[in-house]
């Protein structure tokens, strides 16, 4: 039996963080099918494409990818669907005021599982220009030749 403090992450943005400049970030809770849940916990979710949009004072997570689950059969789940993210009222609220500003959006980060829920992470974040992505390459790569010289 696990505990409630387990985190196993079951999806990864990995370019995210290379891609955008993240200020805050939130835990929201996901709207899942069982089919979807089955097919996450295998590890086979994609988050690459995905954006997070505030409609009527509800977040929804666009463009992500689950694929549909093999034993579900017909009662499987459309792949692209829509799911609605579980956030409270001024997670919501700083989540709107921080898209209010320009060139602010919300980033997935990642879905992972913790205790027995399946959360998603997602971060305020600014979209980098390619002379602030390029100093991030120099920067790590410096780190990597210090690590090596130790």
């Amino acid at each position: 039996m696990s505990s409630d403090n387990t985190i196993r992450d079951l999806v990864v943005n990995r370019r995210a963080r290379f891609e955008y400049e993240l200020t805050d970030e939130f835990e929201a809770g996901l709207v899942l099918m069982g089919s979807e849940v089955k097919s996450l916990r295998d590890g086979r979710g994609n988050l690459q494409e995905a954006y997070v949009g505030v409609r009527k004072g509800e977040a929804w997570l666009h463009g992500c990818h689950i694929s549909p689950y093999p034993q579900a059969n017909r009662n499987n789940h459309e792949p692209l669907r829509p799911r609605k993210l579980l956030l409270n009222q001024s997670e919501l609220a700083k989540l709107e005021k921080g898209i209010g500003q320009k060139g602010m959006t919300i980033v997935p980060l990642r879905i992972y599982l913790k205790g027995r829920r399946i959360k998603l992470e997602i971060a305020l974040g600014k979209g980098k220009k390619l002379h602030d992505k390029r100093n991030t390459l120099k920067e790590k790569d410096a780190k990597r030749a210090i690590e090596r010289g130790r």
